[in-house]
């Protein structure tokens, strides 16, 4: 009886877990699905910002923008934007793997870390890591204003010399099923110069002025991009795991 009674308990207990692991997939699937409009919106807008800086970019003086000046590269920073909590399969992991792996190559003591999310902060801390700035506790009411905030200190820290080139890792939403690490150089700005087409177009104000107007606004973008992007590849990635748990 006391092996029964046992079976009977383990049955009840594997049920209620069954209840609130679904109960965090549909959770998980609505956040998904808000995030994944609002991500959704801001890639056009994104990607033609990028276009429009691109066929500027070939016609400007370079050394006229701080942000755009190729340096010696002798110091990184990296910007890591993982989540705060677990319980969405390797999202996390696979973040840290693929940022550890390009930090310890050029040299850990050469590098200087922005974590987004708890689960990098915590990690990177405990390995005494170069933190400069974390953010966490914010992906609930994540606005504009949160990405143009992070951009901010991130932007001066280049600004300030204090690094020579600024890497952001973060995961790219391809589907609710996959979803692609990438790393991206943020700073210096650069573009294809096999994109770029040659057209009569005329600006007013002159390129240097639009140049200088609109890369500001491309680098907050480029922010909010990552911010969306991975809060959606999160959620979704925490819906399939709890859909497998479940």
């Amino acid at each position: 009886m006391a092996n029964l009674k046992i079976i009977r308990d383990r049955i009840k207990s594997v049920k209620s877990i069954q209840k609130v692991t679904k109960a965090m997939k549909m959770v998980a699937a609505a956040k998904m699905k808000k995030s994944q409009e609002r991500m959704e919106q801001s890639r056009p807008y994104s990607q033609s910002l990028v276009e429009v800086i691109e066929h500027l970019l070939s016609d400007v003086d370079r050394n006229l923008f701080p942000l755009l000046n190729y340096r010696d590269i002798k110091r990184k920073a990296y910007v890591i934007v993982s989540a705060d909590r677990g319980l969405a399969g390797a999202f996390n992991a696979n973040i840290i793997k693929k940022a550890q792996t390009e930090i310890d190559e050029f040299g850990k003591e050469n590098i200087d870390l922005f974590c987004i999310g708890k689960k990098a902060r915590d990690y990177f801390i405990k390995r005494k890591y170069n933190i400069v700035d974390s953010y966490i506790d914010f992906w609930a009411e994540m606005e504009f204003d949160t990405a143009m905030m992070i951009g901010r200190s991130v932007i001066n820290h280049f600004l300030n010399n204090k690094v020579d080139e600024i890497h952001v890792v973060y995961n790219y939403f391809l589907n609710v099923a996959q979803q692609e690490v990438r790393s991206e150089v943020l700073l210096p700005i650069s573009f294809d110069a096999n994109k770029v087409s040659i057209s009569d177009k005329l600006y007013e104000p002159s390129k240097e002025e639009l140049v200088e107007t609109l890369i500001p606004r491309h680098l907050n973008v480029q922010m909010w991009k990552y911010l969306l992007e991975s809060y959606a590849s999160e959620q979704a990635a925490r819906m399939m795991s709890m859909e497998n748990a479940t």
